[in-house]
Protein backbone atom coordinates (compact mmCIF):
# COMPACT_ATOMS: atom_id res chain seq x y z
CA UNK A 1 0.00 0.00 0.00
CA UNK A 2 1.33 3.45 -0.86
CA UNK A 3 2.26 5.61 2.07
CA UNK A 4 0.05 8.63 2.66
CA UNK A 5 1.69 11.96 1.89
CA UNK A 6 2.96 13.79 4.93
CA UNK A 7 2.65 17.51 5.46
CA UNK A 8 3.27 20.01 8.19
CA UNK A 9 0.49 20.27 10.78
CA UNK A 10 -2.08 23.00 10.41
CA UNK A 11 -1.39 26.35 12.03
CA UNK A 12 -2.09 26.46 15.72
CA UNK A 13 -3.32 29.29 17.85
CA UNK A 14 -0.69 31.69 19.26
CA UNK A 15 -1.07 30.04 22.65
CA UNK A 16 -0.28 26.50 21.46
CA UNK A 17 2.56 27.64 19.21
CA UNK A 18 4.52 29.38 21.95
CA UNK A 19 7.79 27.88 23.13
CA UNK A 20 7.95 26.50 26.66
CA UNK A 21 10.57 27.81 29.04
CA UNK A 22 13.33 25.74 30.58
CA UNK A 23 13.15 25.82 34.37
CA UNK A 24 16.69 24.53 34.93
CA UNK A 25 18.41 27.30 32.96
CA UNK A 26 21.50 27.12 30.74
CA UNK A 27 24.32 27.74 33.19
CA UNK A 28 27.62 25.81 33.04
CA UNK A 29 26.59 24.00 36.24
CA UNK A 30 23.31 22.90 34.63
CA UNK A 31 25.10 21.78 31.49
CA UNK A 32 27.46 19.66 33.58
CA UNK A 33 24.49 18.20 35.46
CA UNK A 34 23.05 17.01 32.15
CA UNK A 35 26.22 15.00 31.44
CA UNK A 36 26.02 13.42 34.88
CA UNK A 37 22.31 12.67 34.42
CA UNK A 38 22.85 10.99 31.05
CA UNK A 39 25.67 8.79 32.37
CA UNK A 40 23.82 7.99 35.58
CA UNK A 41 20.62 6.88 33.79
CA UNK A 42 22.27 5.37 30.70
CA UNK A 43 21.52 1.73 31.57
CA UNK A 44 17.80 2.45 31.99
CA UNK A 45 17.39 4.86 29.06
CA UNK A 46 19.56 3.10 26.46
CA UNK A 47 18.65 -0.51 27.19
CA UNK A 48 18.09 -2.46 23.93
CA UNK A 49 17.33 0.57 21.75
CA UNK A 50 16.05 -0.46 18.28
CA UNK A 51 18.58 1.50 16.21
CA UNK A 52 20.94 -1.27 15.05
CA UNK A 53 19.71 -1.05 11.44
CA UNK A 54 19.44 2.75 11.39
CA UNK A 55 21.98 4.90 9.59
CA UNK A 56 20.55 8.45 9.91
CA UNK A 57 19.12 9.14 13.36
CA UNK A 58 17.38 12.34 14.43
CA UNK A 59 17.80 13.37 18.07
CA UNK A 60 15.28 16.03 19.05
CA UNK A 61 16.37 18.08 22.05
CA UNK A 62 19.99 16.98 21.97
CA UNK A 63 21.00 19.67 24.48
CA UNK A 64 24.68 19.49 25.39
CA UNK A 65 25.21 16.23 23.50
CA UNK A 66 25.14 14.02 26.59
CA UNK A 67 22.75 11.44 25.11
CA UNK A 68 24.31 11.91 21.65
CA UNK A 69 27.66 10.70 22.91
CA UNK A 70 26.09 7.49 24.24
CA UNK A 71 24.13 6.86 21.03
CA UNK A 72 27.24 7.23 18.87
CA UNK A 73 29.22 4.95 21.15
CA UNK A 74 26.55 2.24 21.21
CA UNK A 75 25.85 2.27 17.46
CA UNK A 76 29.10 2.55 15.46
CA UNK A 77 27.32 2.64 12.07
CA UNK A 78 25.00 5.48 13.08
CA UNK A 79 25.15 9.14 12.05
CA UNK A 80 23.23 11.47 14.38
CA UNK A 81 21.63 14.80 13.58
CA UNK A 82 20.92 16.66 16.80
CA UNK A 83 18.44 19.53 17.08
CA UNK A 84 18.10 21.91 20.01
CA UNK A 85 16.63 25.38 20.48
CA UNK A 86 19.47 26.57 22.76
CA UNK A 87 22.53 28.00 21.03
CA UNK A 88 24.44 27.82 24.33
CA UNK A 89 23.75 24.11 24.69
CA UNK A 90 24.73 23.42 21.09
CA UNK A 91 27.99 25.27 21.56
CA UNK A 92 28.74 23.11 24.59
CA UNK A 93 27.71 19.97 22.64
CA UNK A 94 30.12 20.75 19.79
CA UNK A 95 33.01 21.30 22.20
CA UNK A 96 32.20 18.13 24.14
CA UNK A 97 31.73 15.86 21.14
CA UNK A 98 34.92 17.09 19.47
CA UNK A 99 36.70 15.35 22.33
CA UNK A 100 34.98 12.03 21.52
CA UNK A 101 36.92 10.27 18.75
CA UNK A 102 33.98 7.99 17.91
CA UNK A 103 31.85 11.07 17.02
CA UNK A 104 34.17 12.29 14.25
CA UNK A 105 32.38 12.56 10.89
CA UNK A 106 29.14 11.17 12.29
CA UNK A 107 27.45 14.25 13.70
CA UNK A 108 25.42 17.27 12.63
CA UNK A 109 23.96 19.83 15.05
CA UNK A 110 21.24 22.35 14.16
CA UNK A 111 19.55 25.08 16.16
CA UNK A 112 15.77 24.78 15.82
CA UNK A 113 12.64 24.23 17.93
CA UNK A 114 11.10 20.78 18.07
CA UNK A 115 7.88 22.16 16.59
CA UNK A 116 9.56 23.29 13.34
CA UNK A 117 12.26 20.88 12.18
CA UNK A 118 14.45 22.27 9.36
CA UNK A 119 14.53 19.05 7.32
CA UNK A 120 12.66 17.66 4.33
CA UNK A 121 10.25 14.75 4.57
CA UNK A 122 11.73 11.24 4.79
CA UNK A 123 15.18 12.52 5.79
CA UNK A 124 15.85 10.04 8.64
CA UNK A 125 15.36 6.37 9.47
CA UNK A 126 15.05 6.68 13.25
CA UNK A 127 14.34 9.22 15.99
CA UNK A 128 15.32 9.55 19.66
CA UNK A 129 13.67 11.99 22.09
CA UNK A 130 14.74 12.02 25.74
CA UNK A 131 13.56 14.44 28.46
CA UNK A 132 12.44 16.91 25.80
CA UNK A 133 8.63 16.75 25.44
CA UNK A 134 8.23 17.84 29.07
CA UNK A 135 9.62 21.21 27.91
CA UNK A 136 7.67 21.54 24.64
CA UNK A 137 4.54 23.67 24.49
CA UNK A 138 2.92 22.11 21.42
CA UNK A 139 3.39 18.37 21.77
CA UNK A 140 1.19 17.40 18.82
CA UNK A 141 3.05 19.72 16.48
CA UNK A 142 6.45 18.41 17.64
CA UNK A 143 5.48 14.76 17.15
CA UNK A 144 3.87 15.53 13.80
CA UNK A 145 7.16 17.07 12.72
CA UNK A 146 9.09 13.99 13.85
CA UNK A 147 6.78 11.77 11.83
CA UNK A 148 7.08 14.04 8.78
CA UNK A 149 10.87 13.76 8.58
CA UNK A 150 10.98 9.97 9.13
CA UNK A 151 10.83 7.30 6.45
CA UNK A 152 8.23 4.54 6.53
CA UNK A 153 9.14 1.83 9.02
CA UNK A 154 11.45 4.06 11.08
CA UNK A 155 11.65 3.33 14.84
CA UNK A 156 11.01 6.09 17.37
CA UNK A 157 11.94 6.04 21.06
CA UNK A 158 10.56 8.67 23.44
CA UNK A 159 11.64 8.76 27.10
CA UNK A 160 9.78 11.10 29.44
CA UNK A 161 9.11 12.08 33.02
CA UNK A 162 6.09 11.20 35.13
CA UNK A 163 6.62 13.47 38.11
CA UNK A 164 3.47 12.41 39.98
CA UNK A 165 5.27 9.18 40.94
CA UNK A 166 7.85 10.78 43.25
CA UNK A 167 7.81 9.32 46.79
CA UNK A 168 10.24 9.84 49.64
CA UNK A 169 10.35 8.38 53.14
CA UNK A 170 10.85 9.70 55.84
CA UNK A 171 8.10 12.23 55.16
CA UNK A 172 9.64 15.46 53.88
CA UNK A 173 7.06 18.29 53.72
CA UNK A 174 9.41 21.00 52.46
CA UNK A 175 10.64 18.74 49.66
CA UNK A 176 7.06 17.97 48.63
CA UNK A 177 6.12 21.66 48.78
CA UNK A 178 9.11 22.47 46.60
CA UNK A 179 8.23 19.63 44.20
CA UNK A 180 4.69 20.95 43.77
CA UNK A 181 6.05 24.42 43.00
CA UNK A 182 8.57 22.88 40.58
CA UNK A 183 5.85 21.06 38.63
CA UNK A 184 3.37 23.95 38.75
CA UNK A 185 6.01 26.33 37.38
CA UNK A 186 6.92 23.95 34.58
CA UNK A 187 3.26 23.86 33.58
CA UNK A 188 3.06 27.66 33.71
CA UNK A 189 6.08 27.80 31.39
CA UNK A 190 4.18 25.69 28.87
CA UNK A 191 5.71 22.30 29.69
CA UNK A 192 4.20 19.12 31.09
CA UNK A 193 5.89 17.35 34.04
CA UNK A 194 3.45 14.43 33.69
CA UNK A 195 3.77 13.86 29.95
CA UNK A 196 5.15 10.32 30.35
CA UNK A 197 1.66 9.00 31.14
CA UNK A 198 0.35 10.52 27.89
CA UNK A 199 2.92 9.15 25.46
CA UNK A 200 0.70 6.35 24.17
CA UNK A 201 -2.14 8.73 23.32
CA UNK A 202 0.20 11.33 21.83
CA UNK A 203 1.96 8.86 19.53
CA UNK A 204 -1.32 7.23 18.50
CA UNK A 205 -2.92 10.59 17.79
CA UNK A 206 -0.03 11.58 15.54
CA UNK A 207 -0.16 8.52 13.33
CA UNK A 208 2.54 6.27 14.81
CA UNK A 209 2.07 2.49 14.89
CA UNK A 210 3.19 -0.50 16.99
CA UNK A 211 3.25 1.70 20.11
CA UNK A 212 4.57 0.13 23.29
CA UNK A 213 5.13 1.86 26.60
CA UNK A 214 7.26 0.67 29.50
CA UNK A 215 7.21 2.13 33.00
CA UNK A 216 10.71 2.08 34.47
CA UNK A 217 10.83 2.44 38.23
CA UNK A 218 13.52 3.24 40.76
CA UNK A 219 12.35 1.69 44.04
CA UNK A 220 15.32 1.97 46.36
CA UNK A 221 15.30 0.88 49.99
CA UNK A 222 17.48 -1.13 52.40
CA UNK A 223 18.00 -3.83 49.78
CA UNK A 224 20.20 -1.47 47.70
CA UNK A 225 21.74 1.02 50.17
CA UNK A 226 24.58 2.07 47.86
CA UNK A 227 22.24 2.64 44.91
CA UNK A 228 19.86 4.56 47.17
CA UNK A 229 22.62 6.86 48.40
CA UNK A 230 23.85 7.50 44.85
CA UNK A 231 20.38 8.17 43.51
CA UNK A 232 19.50 10.55 46.34
CA UNK A 233 22.62 12.59 45.52
CA UNK A 234 21.60 12.70 41.86
CA UNK A 235 18.01 13.65 42.75
CA UNK A 236 19.17 16.41 45.10
CA UNK A 237 21.18 17.97 42.25
CA UNK A 238 18.14 17.74 39.96
CA UNK A 239 15.86 19.44 42.49
CA UNK A 240 18.29 22.21 43.33
CA UNK A 241 18.94 22.96 39.66
CA UNK A 242 15.53 24.64 39.56
CA UNK A 243 15.91 26.55 42.83
CA UNK A 244 17.31 29.83 41.40
CA UNK A 245 14.47 30.21 38.88
CA UNK A 246 11.81 29.22 41.42
CA UNK A 247 13.15 31.62 44.04
CA UNK A 248 13.45 34.48 41.54
CA UNK A 249 9.83 33.91 40.47
CA UNK A 250 8.69 33.88 44.10
CA UNK A 251 7.44 30.31 43.85
CA UNK A 252 9.42 29.03 46.82
CA UNK A 253 10.83 30.80 49.85
CA UNK A 254 14.44 30.53 51.04
CA UNK A 255 13.05 28.73 54.08
CA UNK A 256 11.49 26.01 51.90
CA UNK A 257 14.72 25.52 49.95
CA UNK A 258 16.75 25.35 53.16
CA UNK A 259 14.21 22.96 54.68
CA UNK A 260 14.37 20.74 51.60
CA UNK A 261 18.16 20.59 51.81
CA UNK A 262 17.95 19.52 55.45
CA UNK A 263 15.29 16.90 54.69
CA UNK A 264 17.28 15.40 51.82
CA UNK A 265 20.38 15.22 53.99
CA UNK A 266 18.33 13.53 56.71
CA UNK A 267 16.83 11.03 54.27
CA UNK A 268 20.30 10.24 52.91
CA UNK A 269 21.46 9.36 56.46
CA UNK A 270 18.35 7.40 57.42
CA UNK A 271 19.05 3.64 57.39
CA UNK A 272 15.38 2.93 56.51
CA UNK A 273 14.89 5.53 53.80
CA UNK A 274 12.79 4.75 50.71
CA UNK A 275 12.97 6.47 47.31
CA UNK A 276 10.52 5.86 44.47
CA UNK A 277 10.32 7.41 41.03
CA UNK A 278 9.03 6.15 37.69
CA UNK A 279 9.51 7.38 34.14
CA UNK A 280 8.02 6.13 30.88
CA UNK A 281 9.72 5.00 27.68
CA UNK A 282 7.61 4.62 24.55
CA UNK A 283 8.65 2.83 21.36
CA UNK A 284 6.83 3.09 18.08
CA UNK A 285 7.40 3.15 14.32
CA UNK A 286 6.24 5.17 11.34
CA UNK A 287 3.71 3.14 9.32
Amino acid sequence: MARAAKSRPANRSPRTRRTAGYLHGYTPDEQQRLYHQAAFLADAVHDRLPFRRCRELLEVGCGVGAQTEILLRHFPSLAVTGVDRSAANLQRARAHLRRCPWAAGRLRLREAPAETLPFPADAFDGAFLCWILEHVADLARALAEVRRVLRAGSPVVVTEVMNATFFLDPYSPNTLRYWRAFNDTQRELGGDPFVGARLGNLLLGNGFADIRTEVKTFHLDNRQPADRTEFLAYWTDLLLSGAPALAQAGKVSPEVVAGMRQELERVARDPDAVFWYSFVQARARVP
